[in-house]
């Protein structure tokens, strides 16, 4: 099996593709909050069933290392490590310092990409959201990052002392936008009205820049949150790995 990783700055992302197959899906998939989690999970389910790997991270040069050596010690497996590119499967990436674009950004952009070849707007709402543009010449616009979700709740939790409340209330708060009667509910309500104040805005510009077509992705952890406000959007959880099987091509694939 392939093991590919999507290494973020606090949590791995993982899934296990088939070597072979024209039309493939994940075998099995979850998340690991450290190195050791991730290898004890693959080792305890997956013991001498992993072929090669295939990773993205935004970490640091070292810390991808660590993660390498880990996994060529225990499973005797090579990792194919995604690299900046200025071009890459129709998509040219539009950052002046083409560099400096985050792996996940432009994975998540040639991944959108190549599922339609035509003008996008992907939208990643994780702990930071994400947003980029893509012309339908596979021209790379730019983009925007701001909080996401967890982000606003964490740094209203941390610099306000009365606010304290737990994931369950928070989940429970969402569930309507009328004017919050307790704080949980004016600060959840708050930040979803301001995560859909950004996606509406995202699209308004999708459209000055794209064309009136623009095609919306949705990913990440809080995409199902935007979907009601985006009824056209395609939610593609795994839109990164999409760029990663471009970008990382196997010969035994």
């Amino acid at each position: 099996m392939i093991l590919e990783l999507d290494c973020g700055n606090s949590f791995i992302k993982w899934r296990l593709m088939p070597r072979h197959g024209v039309v493939q899906q994940a075998i099995a998939g979850g998340v690991a909050s450290s190195n050791e989690q991730l290898i004890d999970d693959l080792a305890s389910r997956f013991p001498g069933e992993l072929f090669t790997c295939r990773l993205v991270s935004v970490r640091s040069e070292d810390e991808t290392k660590l993660l390498t050596d880990a996994l060529k010690t225990r499973f005797a497996i090579d990792c194919m490590i995604a690299a900046p590119a200025r071009a890459l499967a129709g998509v040219s990436n539009g950052y002046d310092d083409y560099q400096r674009l985050g792996l996940d950004r432009w994975l998540a952009v040639v991944g959108a990409y190549s599922l339609v070849g035509r003008a996008c707007l992907v939208l990643d709402l994780g702990t930071a959201i994400t947003s980029d543009f893509i012309d339908a010449a596979g021209a790379h616009l730019g983009g925007f990052i701001c909080p996401g979700m967890p982000l606003m709740r964490s740094q209203l939790r941390t610099h306000t002392r009365r606010i304290r409340y737990d994931d369950a209330v928070a989940e429970q708060a969402q569930q309507s936008l009328v004017p919050g009667r307790s704080t949980a509910e004016a600060v959840e309500r708050g930040c979803l009205l301001m995560l859909r104040g950004f996606v509406s805005t995202q699209l308004d510009l999708a459209r000055q820049q794209c064309g009136d077509d623009v095609l919306v992705f949705l990913t990440g952890g809080d995409a199902a949150l935007a979907a009601e406000w985006v009824p056209a959007a395609r939610i593609v959880p795994d839109l990164v790995f999409v760029g990663l099987a471009i970008a990382c091509p196997l010969t035994e694939e």
